[in-house]
């Protein structure tokens, strides 16, 4: 091959990589999407430490607030998507929130909470079914959440659905980090990545 010839495969290569790795196509479920970045407060609770995107729960305490988190901002109607991997680098306690979806209206609170206990299952708070498996300490996991506000939340893991539910409408908001759930306790360290938001 010549140099010539060598040069443009190069550059329709790299032009291709470019395409599909664009930031404004999403993971799972059909689009189009449109990225955004909303803005978002760090929340720091009893022993709850935030650098970054390292999360940890630094006592083993089964009471208490106990988070580090970030809460980002709130959306109202039409389809967000949300998506972060996460990988666990410590955890000697269990039950230990990873990601929620939160209803921000008067008397509401968490609308749907994925969670981890010590073995690695991946699982609902609420209900308590079992999402998946495997989020052992040093595996990565990718998380995609897709809510139709007034619709559904489905949950996707390494881009396979696990979990739907039905959802109302009204105000919402996502968050993730290390959360001790109302039977967990820590110590607990999980660093996040590739957090990126879209909406339709």
């Amino acid at each position: 091959m010549s140099k010539r010839l060598r040069i443009a495969a190069g550059f329709a290569l790299a032009t291709g990589l470019l395409v599909s790795g664009s930031p404004a196509q999403a993971q799972v479920e059909s689009g189009p999407w449109t990225s955004y970045s909303p803005s978002f407060k760090v929340q720091e609770r009893g022993c709850g430490d935030v650098s970054d995107l390292t999360f940890k729960l630094t006592c083993s305490t089964g009471s208490g607030d106990q988070r580090a988190e970030r809460r980002y901002a709130t959306y109202t109607g039409g389809t967000r998507q949300f998506e972060g991997s996460f990988r666990i680098t410590s955890l000697g306690g269990t039950r230990i929130s990873l990601k929620q979806t939160f209803k921000d209206d008067p008397g509401a609170g968490p609308y749907f909470m994925l969670a981890v206990e010590r073995g690695g299952r991946l699982y609902a708070v609420h209900g308590g079914n079992t999402i998946a498996t495997g989020a052992t300490v040093g595996t990565t996991v990718r998380v995609n959440t897709v809510h139709v506000v007034g619709s559904a939340h489905r949950t996707y893991i390494n881009g396979s659905q696990k979990h739907s539910v039905s959802s109302s409408g009204g105000n919402f908001y996502d968050k993730f980090g290390a959360y001790r759930t109302g039977s967990g306790q820590g110590p607990a360290t999980v660093v996040w990545s590739g957090i990126k938001f879209w909406r339709k």
